[in-house]
């Protein structure tokens, strides 16, 4: 198996625990990078690099690890166009915008479905986010769950059951019908396509009673817990989590002091979501008061029709930067160990060897620059699996 070096690094994010005590995001500076076959066997200074059969010139470009996108919802139908301008003018953001998404992903047919998440996906590609996580949660019917999931599974492992995303309209007068469908036939169709399941546990969704019960039904079938916890108010979801060992809790907006401290405590990672709060104008998530309780944080998209509709992992760095209390150290070892965390994976989000040669070669010389310089398309490279997907124009400059 032939290998390829990528070398002339300025600066190379590499996520390595072991050099985590000198600094956060394992800097390697004047850097190289060996790929073998799908995985990383080397990464270190230029000038220790071993002899390969492929070279590859960085051009003094900063390299990190691909973008981990733990939270997304990319199949549907349809888009909220004149929700979004409505709320821009004054509308505030509820959980039943969902319906209307729900009403055209059921109308659409299997083909439909599938271009438009390829589609997301080949975007999300393109600004450097290697692994996805993404959901079912627009069909609500045993059929329409499952296809999703189907649909789902055909591009990532990282697929998740939200068959609780809200109460089905067919239920609206019976949601204990509602979750009995979910923890019944519902459940028995997905869970053979799915690794997760997840709840939207909110006012006008699901209690913790019931987001309980749904969890925990999943567990039952093999499926690991995540949930979308106080988003819109404060509520049960973040100790929900931390009872049931969830490996994220998605939103984290309204959160109590003990809410913080139980995820300390825990293994659930707190997944920030600030395209949401963006494209809703809430409140933003306070990053700051988690990191320096000891959570564990990742940033991902929420990429969504409704309530997020942007595929942008460096935007959300942007804003986590911004708005939330990160530093640029923080938001891209959130958007990628982070993010991997959330999955609880160790093979991506780090470039070390054995992890996946997934990578991204951005068009500076720093990481910095993702929050430097928002807006700016920088992602000028991406290697996903050891293979060069997004390849960098040779004419194009490097931005200094």
């Amino acid at each position: 198996m032939s290998a390829t070096v990528i070398t002339n690094i300025a600066t190379l994010v590499t996520n390595d625990p072991s050099l985590r005590d000198t600094d956060p995001l394992g800097l390697v500076r004047d850097a190289a990078v060996v790929i073998e076959g799908d995985r990383v066997v080397w990464t270190g200074e230029s000038s220790k690099a071993p002899a390969t059969d492929n070279r590859v010139d960085a051009g003094g470009r900063a390299v990190l690890p691909g973008f981990v996108d733990s939270h997304s919802h990319l199949v549907f139908a349809g888009d909220r166009t004149e929700e979004f301008n409505a709320r821009m003018s004054g509308r505030p953001y509820s959980a039943g915008g969902i319906r209307t998404t729900v009403a055209a992903t059921r109308a659409a047919g299997d083909a439909e479905l599938e271009a438009n998440l390829t589609r997301h996906l080949a975007e999300a590609l393109r600004q450097g986010t290697t692994t996805f996580e993404t959901k079912s949660g627009y069909g609500l019917t045993v059929e329409d769950e499952a296809r999703a999931l189907r649909l789902a599974a055909r591009h990532t492992e990282e697929v998740t059951y939200l068959g609780a995303h809200i109460v089905a309209p067919e239920f609206a007068d019976d949601p204990a019908g509602y979750v009995a469908l979910v923890t019944g036939d519902m459940l028995n169709a997905c869970a053979p396509h799915a690794r997760w399941i997840d709840v939207f546990c909110e006012k006008g969704a699901f209690d913790g009673d019931q987001a309980r019960a749904i969890l925990t039904a999943g567990k039952a079938k093999g499926l690991r817990p995540r949930i979308h916890a106080n988003q819109l108010s404060y509520g049960p979801g973040v100790q929900l989590a931390v009872e049931l060992d969830a490996a994220s809790a998605d939103h984290c907006t309204h959160l109590t002091d003990a809410d913080v401290d139980a995820l300390a405590n825990s293994s659930t990672v707190a997944t920030l979501l600030p395209g949401a709060e963006f494209s809703t104008r809430a409140a933003w998530p306070d990053a700051r008061r988690l990191l320096d309780a000891g959570v564990t944080v990742a940033l991902s998209t929420d990429c969504n029709p409704g309530s997020s509709f942007t595929s942008s992992v460096p935007f959300c760095v942007a804003l986590a930067v911004r708005d939330m209390g990160m530093t640029p150290d923080e938001a891209v070892w959130a958007a990628t160990a982070g993010g991997a965390a959330a999955l609880r994976r160790t093979d991506v989000g780090r470039l070390v060897p054995g992890a996946y040669a997934d990578l991204v070669v951005l068009d500076a010389p720093s990481h910095v620059h993702l929050a430097y310089r928002p807006g700016v398309p920088l992602v000028t490279g991406v290697w996903r699996r050891g293979v060069r997907e997004v390849r960098e124009d040779a004419e194009r400059p490097r931005n200094l």
